[in-house]
This record gives C-alpha cells, sequence and structure tokens, in this order.
C-alpha cells in the first residue's frame, strides 16, 4: 500500500464513501478509515427511504428537496437491487394540516425534480382502495405519491466497493489515532484495531466525515481551534410484525407537527419511525428509549385498526443524526441540508469537515467537497455520471428476472432465498454462487437461508468481520436467526478471520 495520497478521508458512512468513490472515479488517489464496520452509525439508522422530504416544504428548503428529487430515479437507475419505488399514502386527517395545504405541497413535490419513472400524486379513497383496509374507519380520504425505499448500509457498501474498485484503499476496524497538519499535507497515524499495529499515511487533503462524532474528532484527535457547528438529534425506529398486506407505505402526521413513517419491511414485518429529539450521550451507545417507543406506537394507534404496544416490537434501532446547528428551537425543525466547513491556511494542508447531509444526496455532497477542496488537489476529469453501483448493471423492472434467471441456474434455490440473493447482491449473486450446483455446496446453513458461502463471500468482498455485520448490516437476517445461531455464526467468523489478517485495505469490488 503506498503510503501517500491525494486524498484521506476519516469515516465510513454514506457521506465518507460517497466521496472516496467520486474521486477514485476522477483518478485521485485516496485512503479512507473507518473506525468499525461501514455504515456502523447513522448511516444504517435511517428510515430507508431515498426521497425528496415532503415535510422540509414547510421550512423552505426549497433547494434541498429540489436536489434530493432530482436524486431518486438517479440512484434508483444506478442500484435497482436495493432501490425501488414506492408509494406512500398519506391520511387526511381533521384538525391537523388541511387537505389543500397537503396537496399544494404535493404538487411542488411532483415537479420540482425532474421526475420520469415514478407515477403522480393520486387522490385515494379509502373506503374503496386496498390500503384503507388497515385503517380505523374515520380515515376516508388520502394522497398517493412516490418516493423510492433503499437497503441504507448494503448502499454505503456498494458505494465503498466501487471506491475500492477505482483504487480507493478502504481500512475497516482502523481508528485514526492522530493527524498532524503540515505546509505540503498531513501526517496520519491509524491504527488497527485487532492487531494495535499502527501505521503512519500522508496525504495532501484531509476529509473529516467521521457523523456524530465530527465535532470530536476534529477537537480531539486534530487539536482543530475552530469548533464546527453540530447539533446532534436522536431517530429511532421500531418494527412490528406485518400490519398490512399491501405494498405500499404510510406517512402519518402527529398532534406534534411530526410525521411517522410505517414501510413494509423484510417481507413479514413493519418498520415505524421516526424520532427527533437532541441527543447529549456517546453516539456508540444510542438506544431507542421506551419515550420514543410508547411514541410511535401512540401514532401507529392513532390511525392503524390494530393498537400497538411496546409488547408488539419485536426490534429497535436508533441513530444519531450530525446535523447543522441552525439555531432553531425544535429538533424536527434543525436542517437536513449538508454544510462544509473548510479550513484552509495560507500556509498548511487543507482539512474539510462534513456535517449533515442525507443519503438521499450523497452524491451531490461528494461533488461538492471536492469542488470545495478544488485548489487543494490535483486536476482531476469528472468521471462519467450516474454509472450503477456494484451488482446494480440491469433495467430498474428487471429484478424480478433476474431472481427467475439465479432459480433458472440454481433450481435448489427456493423462490424466497433466490429473491434475497437478488434483491442483496443484483448480478454479483451469480458470482456468489458460481460453481454450486447443489444446496450442499454453499456450505453450513447458519439458520434462515444463510449459508456458510454466502457469509465467506461477504467477508472476503465486503469487509463483513463479525455476525452484525453479516446479519444486520449486510442483511436483516438477525430478524429471523436466534442467538444461538448468532452466536454459532459469530465463532466461525471468528475462527475463519486470521485468513484475511492484513488484507482488508486489498478486498476489492468485482
Amino acid at each position: 500500500m503506498s503510503a501517500e495520497f491525494d486524498l484521506a478521508i476519516v469515516g465510513g458512512g454514506v457521506n465518507g464513501c460517497g466521496i472516496a468513490r467520486e474521486a477514485a472515479r476522477r483518478g485521485l488517489s485516496v485512503f479512507l478509515c473507518e473506525q468499525d464496520d461501514l455504515a456502523s452509525g447513522t448511516s444504517s439508522a435511517s428510515t430507508k427511504l431515498i426521497h425528496g422530504g415532503l415535510r422540509y416544504l414547510e421550512h423552505y428548503e426549497f433547494r434541498l428537496v429540489r436536489e434530493a428529487l432530482r436524486e431518486r430515479e438517479v440512484l434508483w437507475r444506478m442500484a435497482p437491487h436495493i432501490v425501488r419505488p414506492l408509494r406512500f399514502v398519506l391520511p387526511l386527517h381533521s384538525g391537523l394540516r388541511p387537505g389543500w395545504m397537503l396537496r399544494l405541497g404535493l404538487f411542488l413535490y411532483d415537479h420540482l425534480g425532474g421526475r420520469a419513472l415514478l407515477p403522480a400524486t393520486e387522490t385515494l379513497n379509502l373506503t374503496r382502495d386496498a390500503s384503507g383496509a388497515a385503517l380505523k374507519p374515520s380515515f376516508t380520504r388520502a394522497f398517493e405519491y412516490s418516493d423510492c425505499w433503499v437497503d441504507d448500509a448494503r448502499l454505503v457498501v456498494l458505494i465503498a466497493l466501487d471506491a475500492a474498485r477505482h483504487g480507493a484503499v478502504v481500512r475497516t476496524r482502523t481508528r485514526c489515532v492522530s493527524a498532524e497538519r503540515a505546509p505540503r499535507g498531513w501526517s496520519i497515524v491509524v491504527e488497527d484495531r485487532h492487531s494495535r499495529a499502527r501505521s503512519e499515511i500522508r496525504a495532501r487533503t484531509l476529509i473529516n466525515a467521521a457523523g456524530p462524532w465530527v465535532g470530536s474528532i476534529l477537537s480531539g484527535t486534530l487539536r482543530g481551534n475552530e469548533p464546527v457547528k453540530v447539533r446532534l438529534v436522536q431517530g429511532s425506529h421500531i418494527v412490528v410484525r406485518r400490519l398490512f398486506d399491501h405494498d405500499k407505505c404510510y406517512i402519518f402526521q402527529s398532534a406534534d407537527r411530526r410525521v411517522v413513517f410505517a414501510i413494509p419491511f423484510e417481507r413479514d414485518f413493519t418498520l415505524i419511525g421516526t424520532t427527533d429529539r437532541d441527543y447529549l450521550g456517546d453516539p456508540a451507545a444510542v438506544a431507542a428509549s421506551a419515550e420514543e417507543i410508547d411514541y410511535l406506537c401512540g401514532v401507529a394507534s392513532m390511525y392503524f385498526r390494530q393498537a400497538l404496544t411496546p409488547a408488539d416490537v419485536v426490534w429497535t434501532y436508533s441513530g444519531v443524526r450530525p446535523l447543522f446547528d441552525d439555531g432553531v428551537s425544535e429538533a424536527q425543525a434543525v436542517t437536513r441540508d449538508y454544510v462544509l466547513a473548510l479550513d484552509a491556511p495560507s500556509e498548511g494542508a487543507a482539512l474539510l469537515n462534513v456535517v449533515g447531509g442525507k443519503i438521499t444526496t450523497f452524491r451531490r455532497l461528494a461533488k461538492a467537497a471536492l469542488d470545495k477542496l478544488g485548489p487543494a488537489l490535483p486536476a482531476a476529469s469528472a468521471p462519467a455520471d450516474a454509472t450503477a453501483l456494484p451488482g446494480g448493471d440491469f433495467p430498474v423492472n428487471g429484478l424480478g428476472a433476474l431472481a427467475a434467471d439465479l432459480r433458472r441456474d440454481h433450481p435448489y434455490l427456493t423462490a424466497g432465498h433466490a429473491e434475497r440473493l437478488a434483491c442483496a447482491y443484483g448480478t454479483r449473486a451469480a458470482m456468489l454462487l458460481e460453481g454450486a450446483r447443489g444446496l450442499s455446496d454453499l456450505g453450513r446453513r447458519f439458520g434462515a437461508d444463510l449459508t456458510e458461502r454466502e457469509v465467506a463471500f461477504l467477508m472476503d468482498r465486503e469487509w463483513a468481520e463479525t455476525s452484525g455485520d453479516v446479519v444486520w448490516r449486510r442483511s436483516k437476517l438477525g430478524l429471523r436467526l436466534t442467538a444461538a445461531e448468532t452466536a454459532e455464526l459469530d465463532n466461525w467468523m471468528t475462527a475463519r478471520r486470521p485468513a484475511q489478517a492484513g488484507s482488508r485495505s486489498a478486498r476489492l469490488a468485482s
């Protein structure tokens, strides 16, 4: 590994990986380190939507909404295995936002973003439409509009794979210990969390994309004198057994003017979220509180015929959003736009601190970051835009055909297993199954349909090292595996891991 780079990035979430991908595709040399797993923080704790953010129109964030709306279909084309269209049902609630206001907002939503493939807004009669069956009889009208769903953690992994495929060095479980600024660049010391071995790299420029840790990295590791304005906001979600039989999503208004989504999730479940409240603790220790769980159950119970209680919750997750502190009083009103704070002294290397941002706009943020650093980087040509992410080189409506092809070539797979592999890996699923002629060729089965062959693939090609990497970020099979099965998986991965020692930085996407 070369010890000299054009760009070093701290943070393996969607922002850091997105910048690494964009820079590598421009021909720049890139080093990225992440103290844990890819997407182990905020980027795996989203509501899993590629959306413009309908509620942001209330705060007059028209540029942010327009930018995000334009990205929806771009990302769908880039990764049709993990991004797919979704229809959202917004029931009209007397006493909350009036229908005319919602319809005006949806008119803007339909026309701000250059929509070409996604269908426009419609008005629904809930007494006749199938989406009304799960709701209380008092809800008789709704608007239905389009956005997209995404497997957020897999998106980050695919972005990192694409960065690595274009030459970026991606080091997970690697902590940035120190960084010293010099006139011609940065001297950066990183530590491998397994071996505790330290190494030094040099880079022309440094990007702090550490998410909720951006402030502590700046003030501690980098010893920066100018703090960034960061407001940490907690967002929690609950998962319950499936509440409705169709594949649409609901968006519910609450009395405090927040909105809560209820989304079909992993075939047999419903995902409900999110909350917004200020967070003052350690981002690594964030967890859904009893108060938040009660709140989400309460909002859902206002609308669904089936009342929910905390006893119905089968899983929760929570993340901390590192938002730019714009001084507003309520957490839900804090801007979701990104802020790029450049520190480029006349006699010293440049540092860029990344605050805020949305999964939907990661490409826009990456381009803006490199533009901001332009004078400090070598001249580079802009890459071809919106090329497919690994596994996404098939038509946007071709997922069903891809799963059918897998079953044709591997008839020992069940329909559900083939569909899951197609949705997770796209065209790379054929690589995972290459040479297998029967289930026995896939090795041990750990639980559900997770096999030794798939886990080895994730370890060798996607930086997975623990059971949590596999069953909660690269899949959601943790919802289906028992504690004993997960422990067995962890033991198997631990026994296999020494063969991977020292190779994490060399693993590339194929």
